[in-house]
């Protein structure tokens, strides 16, 4: 009887692998949630079952951000109040949606059809938080101090409470989404600290959405696998390879990807 790692090891696909390595170096290169690309890739390339896909990107995306957190933690780049308050409506939404699924009697059609809309959707709301960054940035500015504290806790948790519903959905918005929304609600904090905010709530989020798809059914093992071995040499490459290409660019190409994928999916 062979090991399990042997068995493990076998199953590997390199077209996986490969893929992997193309959605890691590009976001490596861009910054871009790989949700965004790796789900509808599966989805639409490989035939994969949407709520599989789904799942599978939910673990992918827990165990690379935790890597993530590690590096932006020892910086020192991470707003801990900030995931807090996210964490404190996107665990809550999250349990609630996977509770949904399996009441609604996941795997099947009707559950199919509700994820490959929301994820089409999600993946539509993307697009102008990667097209206008910058501008959304400097409209952020301009009202910087026109919202209490006391309402920025409570919009930040209302945040954290959609984007737990759209990623256990559809695995996409913890990044782009969130983000665009952070950058609005905070200001004056540094880009950095933002981004290392969001990566470290991605985390709890991504895995407990990710676990709750495995116990409805949703996860395929040796898909995660070969992702992610394609996907951690490709994340270091991409992030060596930045400025390589315009930043105007790589949004506008970004953005039409995501439109295209997007209205095909729904």
């Amino acid at each position: 009887m062979k090991p399990p790692i042997m068995h493990l090891t076998e199953s590997i696909n390199l077209l996986y692998v490969l893929s992997g390595l193309g959605v890691g170096f590009l976001v490596g290169m861009t910054g871009v949630g790989g949700g965004s690309l790796m789900t509808p890739l599966l989805i639409l390339l490989f035939k994969v079952h949407p709520q599989s896909a789904v799942g599978t990107d939910l673990l992918y995306a827990a165990l690379t951000k935790t890597v993530g957190t590690l590096v932006h933690g020892r910086s020192q780049s991470v707003e801990w109040c900030v995931v807090g308050r996210l964490a404190l409506g996107s665990i809550p939404a999250t349990l609630l949606t996977i509770a949904a699924l399996h009441w609604a009697g996941s795997p099947s059609a009707q559950v199919t059809h509700v994820i490959s809309v929301a994820l089409g959707i999600a993946l539509l709301i993307t697009t102008p938080s990667v097209l206008f960054r910058h501008r959304l940035q400097m409209l952020s500015r301009q009202k910087a101090g026109s919202v209490s504290p006391a309402m920025t806790g409570q919009l930040t948790t209302l945040l954290g409470a959609v984007l737990g519903v759209m990623v256990t959905l559809s695995s996409v918005g913890a990044g782009a989404i969130g983000m665009a929304a952070l950058i609005f609600l905070y200001p004056t904090l540094e880009i950095r600290r933002l981004v290392g905010s969001d990566i470290a709530h991605a985390v709890p989020l991504t895995a407990i959405a990710g676990m709750g798809h495995w116990w409805i059914g949703d996860i395929d093992i040796p898909l995660l696998t070969s992702l992610l071995c394609g996907s951690i040499p490709g994340i270091i490459l991409g992030s060596l390879c930045i400025g390589l290409v315009p930043d105007r660019v790589q949004r506008i190409i970004l953005a039409a990807i995501l439109v295209t994928v997007g209205l095909k999916v729904i």
